[in-house]
């Protein structure tokens, strides 16, 4: 019985911290490439369970579809291709609350560019 119990209560902890990590709504902020310079980044995603659909870009003008989006207690992965030029980017963050932040990866034929990645909730 008691088997029973702390088994219902480890379920239980766990539904409640995947409910708490839901990253439903905008995310706007910026990425620093390896050679410099910022620019702008906006998300729009929506949570169901661990998959994340919606579409980023630079601007709410430019969007594009999300191709593979999950999140894994706060680790937030998604995959983006560009309508513009193909490129393909590939976000690893790691989500804090209002914020995310970690590597972006594009990538295009054959090069790639690396950078960093913060984003903040719009309220």
């Amino acid at each position: 019985m008691k088997r029973v119990l702390a088994c219902l209560i480890l379920v239980a902890a766990a539904a409640l911290t995947a409910a708490a990590a839901d990253v439903t709504g905008k995310w706007a902020g910026s990425f620093t490439a390896e050679n410099g310079g910022d620019q702008s980044a906006l998300l729009v995603l929506k949570q169901n369970g661990t998959a994340i659909t919606g579409t980023a870009g630079p601007d709410e003008d430019r969007q594009w579809p999300i191709r593979v989006g999950k999140i894994d207690s706060n680790k937030v992965t998604l995959e983006v291709q560009s309508e513009d030029d193909g490129a393909v980017y590939r976000c690893e963050l790691v989500l804090d609350g209002d914020h995310m932040k970690g590597d972006l990866t594009a990538t295009q034929g054959d090069q790639t560019m690396k950078a960093k990645l913060e984003l903040s909730r719009v309220k």
